[in-house]
Order: C-alpha cells, then sequence, then structure tokens
C-alpha cells in the first residue's frame, strides 16, 4: 500500500464543501480540517504508484475551490498500533 499525504489550500468559503468533494474520491481514506498553512489535509492510499496521479493530478487537484497542493508520499509507517503487533507476535496468552 503507497500512502500519500496531501496538503490543501482551499477557498476559505468552500472548505467544508472541498473536503466533502475530496473525501468522496477513490483512493482518498481521511480528510482533515487544520489549522496553519494549509486548510485540508488528504490521506491517499493505492496499491499502485501510477494510481497517485489519477486520485491526486486528475481528481484531487480539479475539485472546485482546491487552490493549490503538496504532496508528500510515505516512505514506512510507525505507530503505536504496528509496533504492539509486531512485539505481540507469538506470545499468545
Amino acid at each position: 500500500m503507497i500512502t500519500a499525504i496531501v496538503l490543501v489550500q482551499a477557498e476559505v468559503d468552500r472548505i467544508p464543501e472541498v473536503a466533502s468533494a475530496i473525501a468522496d474520491l477513490d483512493g482518498v481514506t481521511e480528510v482533515y480540517s487544520v489549522t496553519g498553512d494549509v486548510d485540508l489535509i488528504a490521506m491517499v492510499r493505492v496499491r499502485e504508484h501510477e494510481e497517485l496521479a489519477d486520485v491526486i493530478a486528475d481528481r484531487l487537484n480539479k475539485v472546485e475551490g482546491v487552490l493549490n497542493t503538496q504532496t508528500h508520499i510515505s516512505f514506512r509507517a510507525y505507530s503505536r498500533h504496528d509496533l504492539e503487533a509486531a512485539f505481540a507476535l507469538g506470545l499468545d496468552g
């Protein structure tokens, strides 16, 4: 699974509509409304690298109200949940 984190600047008066439209796209698993330099953060998860262009360049960037995006592709994921599962392997009981 390939994960991309897409930082989205949107028209301020359309943020809820933009977030909903992005969340409805296949390949987008979550959209967060955030504070700071960007308005939204979208998590994109696809199986093939080539699918990133379909989701981000061909659809997400074309959502009405999206002004600018920056995409960061994940190399590796670290989380407490993943670490607990890894350390629990073989420890039944």
